[in-house]
């Protein structure tokens, strides 16, 4: 499950980051000869291919997540669909190239400058003479007005999500000709190239009826490779089509048709071959790997290295049980089918049967998902552990320190990446990813991960081991965030993996005093675990479903003895291994950690798996809540109903403008309520604010990233929210389909896509990192 938009900024901060005191920020990077930018940690992954090796004509089907409510990438409701839509059809000023950086782009674009700065900043606009809407009229400044006017905020009729930018302009006029626009700013700022990305017709954004309701359902006038055919909600697609009066190079494809395909049913729509791209789940892309995996000629399986583990470059995943096992089963089944006992034979001939339209339909599934390839790279957004500053333990900047200390970023990075061969690094900053401009890691600033340094912060703040606890006469033993009422209730979302546990108490008896099936309580985890948590590394056989990673409960549990209990009295406990509940007042520390239940967010909760571990060896405990995906974020995130959470935020190439609503520290509302913007995490500070301010109003690039990483570092020492991993993007795409992909920071070229000719080959595809 993912919380982020993609593509134009308009949708990309939408969803889905010390306290007041002197904070020593580390040098940074910046003032030595070394770039702490570095470079992207994977390159994109699209088959890309020469425009003369790719065939004129055909038609795309694309997987997406939903029919967008709304081609109005500046409204609300705008989802990454209405990106991927403007980005088709729509004039793009700036671009993202491989580093996630703006470029011009020459189709709409010759030139844009800053040709003045005092008395006030002025940016020249000079268009491509050719660029025309589809209807013929010149792409002009009265686009560029309405556009201004739409989006100000100073009328409140239209109905637009932000107006960060155009509220910074003062007025908009031709320049020197027609193609020339001349944009007056009435305050410096710095992200200017942010603004007009997506550009919208004038008949758009010239009224607010026409703003409101124009472009929700379709959009009449375009000027981009692509126009809108149709958008059918009863088939859940979007069609679009070439635009016949595009000036750039034409559009290999015929028709992309965006289909709205549920996840977990996208591996069904491939294989019954009515998509050719769709974004994919590890389980889903270990299918196709599998099956595009060369075959041993005689067994059909995929070829294997000595040891049992797939051939080199095969794609496959080792099988199960030893190579032999099948002969040796075929050759019981044939026994018992033609021995004596007359009974068993016929049942042997009835699962023989049953097992041969088994293997008949796996074949027909692995031929038709031998025609595609997994295409990998990683994702411009990464996953961050929100820690709830508002109230209760984690107000307490030292308690959330003492939780982001006891991570270990890197084995969390690792779960999670190692298992699809993507470089597993964590994030080391909130603002940029590796590879953008304003990228440092700021991590020193909170310090690496230290579990002694993390037990002195709470007792610091006056959590500490071993206090007593007392019961009180609710029941209530743990301090952390009170519960809602639909909490309290037992409120549980659809489907089997859901409900509440606590960390370390898995082995005890439900509620009702029924433990589950098979050994397991009524949540699925093994009742033998023990309070230690898992010891990373260590192998019991056991995989995780989530990332195909190995990992062992640690516990030691022979004959039923709890760990531990056979050493002798005095030996100092394993390191790693849980340390006692902290108290305070009377209760334990126990955090809510709230995730989405759905099928694909088997990682988060992988992640969350861990990080509980960690933080219970620091004596902290956590009580894990599952809640329905549609709910998760608006009910939970955004309203602060949880401690601990889990989700994702774009990378931007003006973290300035955009990052700013996202650590803003929260102001009162006129109705007594707290005006959060896009902080859930409740936590923010002046600094931070002010820091943020000063970027965006320089118009000096260094000056300026200097800035946000000084900001970022306030924000790492805050621990309102811990970076962990730059999200894995997966995508499924037919052999022959070039230019497209896991597109990484690029902006998709969709005029370049298109199948290629027959007996043509497109690059080698390829996830390794950038060089």
């Amino acid at each position: 499950m993912s919380h982020v938009g993609v593509g134009p900024r308009a949708v990309m901060r939408s969803v889905a980051f010390l306290t007041a005191g002197v904070l020593a920020v580390p040098a940074l990077a910046g003032c030595s000869s070394e770039d702490p930018s570095g470079k992207p940690l994977a390159a994109q992954d699209v088959a890309a291919a020469a425009r003369a090796r790719v065939a004129d004509g055909g038609t795309l089907r694309w997987a997406v997540d939903s029919v967008p409510d709304t081609l109005n990438a500046f409204q609300s409701d705008a989802d990454a669909t209405t990106a991927r839509v403007a980005q088709a059809v729509l004039p793009s000023l700036y671009r993202m190239d491989e580093r996630g950086r703006p470029v011009r782009n020459p189709d709409y674009l010759e030139s844009a400058k800053v040709v003045e700065t005092e008395p006030k900043q002025v940016v020249v606009y000079k268009l491509n003479q050719q660029a025309v809407w589809s209807d013929g009229r010149e792409i002009g400044a009265a686009d560029f007005a309405a556009q201004w006017r739409a989006l100000s905020g100073k009328d409140t009729a239209y109905w637009t999500a932000r107006n960060a930018g155009y509220d910074r302009i003062e007025k908009i006029e031709r320049g020197a000709n027609d193609l020339e626009v001349k944009v007056t700013f009435d305050r410096p700022y710095a992200d200017w190239k942010s603004l007009f990305t997506p550009l919208y017709p004038k008949e758009v954004t010239g009224t607010p009826d026409a703003f409101n309701d124009g472009a929700r359902r379709g959009i009449e006038v375009t000027a981009g490779p692509f126009t809108v055919k149709k958008v059918d909600t009863k088939a859940d697609e979007v069609v679009l089509t070439g635009n016949p009066r595009w000036w750039g190079e034409p559009a290999k494809l015929d028709k992309i048709v965006l289909r709205a395909v549920p996840r977990d049913e996208r591996v069904s729509g491939l294989v019954a071959g009515e998509l050719d791209l769709a974004e994919i789940d590890p389980d889903t892309a270990e299918q196709v790997a599998r099956a595009a995996a060369p075959r041993d000629a005689g067994t059909g399986t995929p070829l294997m290295g000595p040891d049992g583990t797939p051939a080199p470059g095969s794609g496959a995943s080792a099988l199960p049980g030893p190579q032999g096992g099948s002969a040796a089963r075929a050759l019981r089944s044939w026994a018992i089918a033609n021995g004596s006992d007359e009974e068993a034979a016929e049942e042997e001939i009835l699962a023989r049967e049953k097992r041969r339209k088994a293997e008949a339909k796996a074949e027909r599934r692995r031929k038709a998902l031998s025609g595609f390839e997994v295409r990998k790279s990683l994702e411009p957004a990464y996953t961050q552990l929100a820690l709830n500053g508002a109230e209760g333990p984690l107000a307490d900047e030292r308690v959330r320190r003492a939780v982001a200390r006891a991570l270990d970023r890197e084995k969390l990075a690792e779960a999670v990446l190692k298992p699809l061969g993507l470089p597993a690094e964590p994030v080391g900053s909130h603002l940029a990813l590796s590879g953008q401009p304003a990228y440092a890691d700021g991590s020193g600033a909170l310090g690496e991960q230290d579990a002694k340094e993390a037990r002195a912060l709470l007792a610091d703040a006056g959590w500490v081991p071993g206090g007593p606890v007392k019961k009180s006469e609710d029941g209530e033993k743990a301090a952390g965030a009170e519960k809602s009422e639909d909490d309290e209730d037992g409120k549980k979302s659809d489907g089997g993996d859901e409900g509440t546990y606590i960390v370390g108490e898995e082995g005890k008896s439900g509620e009702d005093g029924k433990d589950g099936e098979d050994g397991k309580d009524t949540d699925g985890k093994n009742k033998n675990d023990g309070e230690g948590g898992r010891e990373e590394g260590e192998d019991t056989g056991g995989t995780d479903q989530e990332s195909g990673e190995k990992h062992s409960s640690g516990k030691n549990t022979a004959q039923g003895g709890a760990p531990g209990a056979y050493a002798p009295k005095g030996t100092a406990a394993p390191a790693g291994a849980a340390a006692a509940p902290v108290a305070k007042d009377g209760k334990a520390l126990t955090l809510r950690f709230v995730l989405p239940s759905g099928p694909g967010s088997q990682a988060l909760r992988t992640v969350a798996d861990r990080i509980s571990d960690m933080l219970e060896k620091i004596g902290i405990g956590t009580e894990i809540t599952k809640v329905p995906d549609e709910s998760y974020f608006k009910d939970h995130v955004a309203s602060g109903e949880y401690d601990l959470a889990l989700y994702s935020w774009p990378a931007s190439a003006f973290p300035a403008t955009d990052a700013r609503p996202i650590y803003a520290k929260p102001v009162p509302a006129a109705d007594g309520s707290l005006n959060v913007a896009q902080n859930y995490t409740r936590v923010g500070t002046d600094q931070v604010d002010q820091l943020f301010d000063q970027a965006m109003g320089t118009l000096d690039e260094g000056k300026a990233r200097d800035l946000l990483r000084k900001a970022d570092s306030r924000i790492w020492a805050a621990a309102g929210s811990v970076p962990l991993y730059q999200r894995p993007q997966l995508v499924a795409a037919r052999e022959n389909l070039a230019n497209a992909g896991a597109f990484g920071f690029e902006t998709p070229v969709y005029e370049d896509m298109g199948f290629l000719k027959k007996g043509a080959r497109g690059a080698e595809a390829s996830a390794s990192p950038a060089r």
